[in-house]
This record gives structure tokens, sequence and C-alpha cells, in this order.
């Protein structure tokens, strides 16, 4: 979720309009620095919406008996973490479940199974940078869709990139520029296991 979608959905949810200076109170930093944020496409970071859950005396990111509709509880894997880098072996798999604003996952669907982990590296900066955290929409054997984002295990090691599909191979690339365009064969597809696809991130705080 941007500052500006959240600003829209404070408006909602109070029936007053919020306006940048009023969001830059709730969170303790200046109205530019909103202003600066909103430009910058700038996604709201999990401490942020406590912050104006608070302030607002709103329930947009835990539960509210007026809006059960409105949460999604995901499977949250503190210990996983997704290589956005050269790859990283999961090490833990203990989990707990964290209530999320549906409205903060792209296409959400309760008939659809969602996972959160962490990501690593800044091979996907600047979209997806080391710390952030990823709401993963599980593949359900659909086809791959082009230049999507993806979690993905290749050689018992997590990735998250972009992949394309090919006649005879799948593409991978990365955001950063500092990293190159690979390719994995027909053959090697044996070795790739497709977790999901990146349907929201919520950004670290640092």
């Amino acid at each position: 979720m941007k500052l500006d979608e959240l600003i829209t959905l404070i408006s909602q949810k109070t029936g007053n309009a919020i306006n940048q200076s009023m969001l830059a109170e709730s969170l303790g930093i200046t109205r530019q620095t909103v202003s600066n944020r909103i430009k910058n496409e700038s996604e709201v970071t999990v401490s942020e919406l406590f912050k104006v859950e608070k302030f607002f005396n709103l329930k947009l990111f835990l539960e509210s008996s007026e809006s059960k509709e409105d949460i999604a509880y995901i499977d949250y894997y503190n210990d996983v973490f997704a290589s956005c880098g050269s790859g990283s072996i999961v090490f833990s798999s203990e989990k707990n479940k964290l209530p999320i604003a549906a409205k903060m996952i792209k296409g959400y669907s309760k008939n659809k199974l969602y996972s959160m982990i962490n990501a690593t590296g800044n091979s996907m900066a600047p979209t997806i940078e080391d710390g952030d955290k990823l709401i993963v929409e599980h593949w359900a054997g659909d086809q791959i869709q082009d230049n999507k984002i993806y979690v993905f295990c290749y050689n018992s090691e997590f990735f998250v990139k972009r992949l394309s599909k090919n006649i005879d191979e799948i593409i991978i690339k990365s955001d950063n520029p500092e990293y190159r365009v690979r390719t994995i064969s027909a053959e090697g597809t044996n070795d790739l296991i497709l977790i999901g696809k990146i349907v929201a991130t919520i950004k670290s705080l640092e």
C-alpha cells in the first residue's frame, strides 16, 4: 500500500478528508517528507500502519469486529528468507498467523493461499529492498505471467526474480541493472520449483 492510498483509506474509514499534514503528524514526520514519499510511490511499513491506527483510532491492520471480511490471515514465516541476490537457504519453517488488510494484497481472494516471507539482497532494488516483507500468492498450476515477480526454488536455493517464459527456456530478470539476465533451459526446469507470485510488499523500516 502506498501513502496516497493510505490517505484515501483513512479518509474512507473516518469519514473526514485527511490531508498530507495530518498523515505526517500521525507518523511523526514532516509534511514535505510525506509529499516526497508520495511522489516516489513509497510503500507504507508495518510500523507506520500501527502508528496510523493508534493516532486515528482505526483498525487498518488488525482485526476489528466491523470489518472481518477485510482481513486476510497470512502465514508469516519469520525465519524464511528468499534471496534477491545470489540465493539463500531456507533454514526454518516456523510460522504464525498475521492479520493483514486485504486491500494491501493485489487480486486478493479467500480461495487463494498466501504466505509472508522476508526478502534479502539487492538484486530487485528499488522494487524490493533488503528486509522487505513479501506476500506470496501460492502457485496453483497456472501459467507463468511474463515479467511478474515470483518466488521460486532452484537447486535448493530460494530466489525472488521476474520470470518470463520462452519457447524452450525460462528467463530470469533482476530489477537492479547491475545483475545480468539469466536463463533456465528446458532440461533445467526439472530442478525449478515455483512457490508463487509476489502480490504485496511491506517495506522495511530501514
